[in-house]
């Protein structure tokens, strides 16, 4: 399983930023392509979370058995 990584600030505080991390369960998806196909994901995390902004994404593969990277 992939992991997609949000790293997100604050609107009215850019220093205050912190990572999210969103599991990610497309199937067939190559790594390669993770970023792309999380959008929808990342655009449905910032719409819940008003006053965050997006820095940048990233997948990671997930480690250990509950799936924490």
């Amino acid at each position: 399983m992939l992991i997609l990584a949000l790293s997100v600030c604050l609107a009215q505080e850019p220093a205050t930023c912190k990572v999210v991390q969103l599991p990610f369960f497309a199937e067939h998806v190559p790594a390669s392509e993770c970023t792309r196909y999380g959008e929808p994901e990342a655009k449905r995390w910032l719409e819940a979370h008003p006053g965050w902004t997006l820095r940048r994404s990233a997948c990671v593969a997930s480690r250990g058995p509950e799936g924490a990277a």
